[in-house]
């Protein structure tokens, strides 16, 4: 989760990103801290049994266990694979919000190519523009757990005004196997190529503009729609965790401060 914290640093100040250390909304330690509990556990226990449960045959097992363990934590490139993983975590992070459509740009060209001040002009922008609306909430419906609580079924939908009741019935009867968000921008055309025949838009270049920046605003909805649908292979993930995991298990029993009285040679 992504948690604004830029009004806190907005300000040339003593210890001004020092604080941030210490948020514990979406910090690392809220995220982190149950591992970082079993961690802690895990090598206090190894500490106590090697410190005061065995006895000195043990013990020598016990040492050369953990120099192997220490060796063993060299063989595992972290910094490589996480560096990987991260890259394309990040960069998919930022090409989704980059590929949130916001009807704005197209709604102003609403406003502005198609013209009529009767009722039948209001009529045809606002459905142009809630054509846009309904298509983005689909999208979002179909990826987002907070817009699916807002709208968990079409009739949520229609009550919110964003679809009417014959609207519903004609998106109801499209039989696709995968999401249907795209139906409205079916919609939207038929309707801007009726305005351009009753005159409403003056001529067929404001027409194909309008028409280019709704396609736009399609795509973008399609993009949000494949990153939920086409997820980063599960490959990297299992991959990158039993890296982690495996090298955090090694050095729980690699890190141990073995006896300084004795000449422990690392193994090589």
């Amino acid at each position: 989760m992504t948690v604004t914290y830029s009004l806190h640093v907005s300000k040339a100040r003593l210890c001004g990103f020092a604080k941030l250390l210490t948020r514990w909304r979406g910090s690392i330690y809220k995220l982190l801290y149950r591992e970082m509990l079993i961690f802690v556990l895990l090598y206090y226990f190894l500490l106590v049994l090697y410190r005061f449960i065995l006895n000195d045959e043990s013990r020598v097992t016990f040492e050369k266990l953990a120099i192997y363990c220490e060796a063993f934590t060299d063989l595992i490139p972290l910094s490589f694979v996480l560096g990987f993983y991260v890259t394309i975590v990040v960069g998919r992070w930022w090409q989704q919000y980059l590929a949130i459509p916001w009807p704005d740009k197209c709604c102003m060209l609403i406003s502005t190519y198609v013209n009529g001040a009767d009722e039948r002009g209001r009529v045809i922008r606002r459905t142009l523009a809630r054509y846009l609306n309904l298509m983005s909430a689909l999208t979002f419906q179909a990826i987002s757990p907070a817009v699916k609580m807002r709208f968990p079924t079409l009739d949520h939908l229609v009550e919110a005004g964003l679809m009417t009741k014959e609207e519903f019935q004609v998106y109801d009867a499209v039989l696709m196997t995968h999401g249907k968000w795209w139906v409205p921008a079916q919609w939207f055309g038929s309707v801007a190529a009726r305005a351009r025949r009753e005159g409403r838009i003056k001529d067929d270049i404001l027409f194909k503009h309008l028409l280019d920046e709704m396609h736009v605003f399609r795509g973008n909805c399609g993009l949000l729609f494949s990153f939920d649908w086409i997820s980063i292979p599960l490959v990297y993930t299992q991959v990158v965790t039993l890296a982690i995991y495996t090298y955090f298990l090694a050095t729980v029993m690699g890190r141990q401060y073995l006896d300084p009285k004795k000449d422990i040679l690392v193994m090589k």
